[in-house]
């Protein structure tokens, strides 16, 4: 994989404008357990899930994958990874969370959170 930090740079200036303009949704349907889980297990709300978003920089940036989905193979998803500071919804203790975050952009610039949950295994980061 041949990416640059513009690459990203200019990927994330659209996500995060498209984001700010709400052309964006957080996938929480039945197929995406591990996401709702995030919003169940931690305190933290659509609010607090949009600032997570928009504070992603280039150095969270991890690799593309490619949609592997029938009718959707020409698709790029982005994966990011970011730790961030989360309160327990039972417990209330404040902990450190690694979270696993993917993106799809359609070609109108649409942005489709397809993963916002806790990593399952470590990450390796592409420019760190």
């Amino acid at each position: 994989m041949d990416i640059t930090l513009d690459d990203i740079d200019v990927y994330l200036a659209e996500v995060k404008d498209a984001i700010r303009k709400n052309r964006y949704r957080i996938e929480l349907n039945s197929h995406r357990q591990d996401n709702r889980n995030l919003f169940l297990t931690y305190v933290i709300d659509e609010t607090m899930a949009k600032d997570l978003l928009l504070g992603l920089t280039t150095t969270d940036f991890s690799e593309i994958l490619q949609n592997e989905h029938k009718g959707y193979e020409h698709e790029r998803l982005y994966v990011f990874g970011k730790e961030v500071e989360l309160l327990e919804r039972i417990g209330n203790a404040s902990r450190s969370v690694p979270l696993y975050i993917k993106f799809n952009k359609t070609d109108n610039c649409y942005i489709i959170v397809v993963s916002l949950h806790e990593q399952k295994y470590p990450m390796k980061y592409y420019f760190k």
